[in-house]
Parts: C-alpha cells; structure tokens; sequence
C-alpha cells in the first residue's frame, strides 16, 4: 500500500466501506514518562499552540515537558482502571457498538474502527489496518461535535499527512463538525432526562465545554458559536429558560485570555447567587 516497505496490496482485494471514529489521545499509562511523550506530540501541534515555534519550542522543552508530565501523572492515576483511560476504553467500545449496530442493519461489509489523535492508537497505524482490509471508500467522523482548528483541522491534517505516503488513496468524507445535528441534540438531551430521572434537577444546568484562547476566536475559529448553538439547542429541547443553564469554558492554559465565563469561576460564583 505505501511507496517503500513490502506489498500487501492485492487487486483481487474486495472493495470496502471504512468509518474511522477518532479522538484527542491520551497516555499509554499514568506515568510521567508516558504522559511527556504524549504532552511531548499534543502540546507541539502548531494547531495546538498557534505561537512562534523557536519561542515555544523553547518554552515546551525548556520549562513545561520538565514539570507537567509527573504532575499530569498523579492525576491521570486516579482515573486509569485495569482497561486503561477512560478515554481508550470508551471511545474503543463505541467503535464496537457501532460496527455490531452496522451489521444488524446489513451492512456487515464496513469496516468500523478508532484511532487517535495523539498517542494510540495511532491515525496511521488504524489507517493502514483498514487499507489493508479492502477499505476504498472512508469516512472520518473526529468526536468532536464543534469545530475547532485545534481539534478537527488537527484531526484533518493527520489523515492529509498519512495519505502523502499512499500509492492509493481513498474516495474520503471527512464529518468537521455536527454541533447542531439533530439526532446530537436529541441524544444528548435524552442522557439529561435521565439523569435527572435517577438523581433528580439541580438549581442550574451547566454546559461545560473546553476553552480555546480568545485571541483564536478572534481570528475566525467557529469554536464558541458553535458550542452556544449546541448548549442552546439541548436547553430548548429541555423546555429550559435562559436563566435555567449556563454555558462555560474550562481547562485553561498559560497566561493569555481564554474563552469565557470560565467554569470553576463560575461555579464560586454559585453560591453567592444562592444557586
């Protein structure tokens, strides 16, 4: 299949459908060696960080890659199980559950899988796998239901890179966001209604999406639009009024201004407001 290695490729291959499901990545194991390769490949995507790379590579290698990983460690530790991340573990049982769903409907022929991102599974390895299965015709659908430049685009420019070594590349439908697909909407709106059934409603229903910097919205990113639309879409399908859900950003990093209302911000807030 690729330009140098051995051949696997064989012209009586059967032509087949593939829907690769990606996600962001997460480390091998909660150890700070494996979480400084993993910040090492996410934190260095120029999608990721938008600043001038002898800048940041100075700052990345200099200061954070000594002192993040073995804080990120701890913390990954509390969440690992004896499957892995919860990230790995979810995101490979909706791969199975949708090519099991696929095969009840007659569509057995599609071959189902998931990479990610950063780490591994890894894009190319997937990709390749797939090839190797008689895949002419994929389909991508990054997890990401808003689009950002940091997480689709950066899904987008890995499946471009992976395809730059191929002989035969394949007919492609990349999904780059379905922030306001209705089934989404109804999907997640439903997972609410259960909660709630089971542990009853709160004062306040918060959306918390993950920040991106301001000064990328500023320069085109869809990002925040599109997550309001989202957290809009599922409040009304609710029946909640404006001043029964709030719409935050969390996970920040470094200095500059990210999105806002920042979400443990607003959660001291609460309170006060005798939510």
């Amino acid at each position: 299949m690729k330009y140098n290695g051995s051949p696997t490729f064989t012209h009586q291959q059967e032509d087949r459908i593939g829907v690769l499901i990606t996600n962001l990545g997460t480390p091998d194991a909660p150890t700070p060696k494996a979480l400084h390769l993993c910040l090492k490949e996410f934190l260095w995507d120029p999608r990721v960080v938008e600043v001038p790379r002898l800048i940041w590579w100075l700052a990345l290698n200099g200061v954070i890659l000594r002192i993040r990983p073995r804080r990120s460690a701890k913390a990954y530790a509390t969440v690992f199980t004896d499957e892995g991340s919860p990230l790995l573990f979810h995101t490979r049982n909706q791969s199975k559950a949708l090519q099991a769903l696929l095969a009840e409907q007659g569509q057995g022929n599609v071959v189902v899988d998931f990479a990610m991102r950063y780490g591994n599974p890894s894009i190319p390895s997937v990709l390749e796998s797939m090839f190797n299965k008689g895949v002419r015709k994929l389909l991508v659908l990054p997890l990401y239901p808003q689009y950002s430049g940091s997480t689709a685009a950066s899904t987008f420019d890995a499946i471009a890179k992976d395809f730059t070594t191929r002989r035969w590349i394949p007919d492609l439908r990349f999904v780059s966001h379905y922030h306001d697909y209705t089934p989404f909407i109804d999907a997640a709106a439903r997972r609410i209604e259960e909660h709630w059934q089971t542990h009853g409603r709160a004062d306040k229903l918060m959306f918390s999406f993950h920040g991106i910097p301001m000064r990328y919205l500023h320069n085109g990113d869809p990002y925040h639009c599109e997550c309001h639309k989202s957290a809009r879409l599922i409040a009304e399908k609710l029946g909640l009024g404006k001043d029964e859900y709030v719409t935050t950003f969390q996970s920040r990093f470094g200095r500059e201004e990210w999105l806002k209302p920042y979400t443990d911000a607003t959660l001291k807030a609460f309170p006060a407001q005798g939510v």
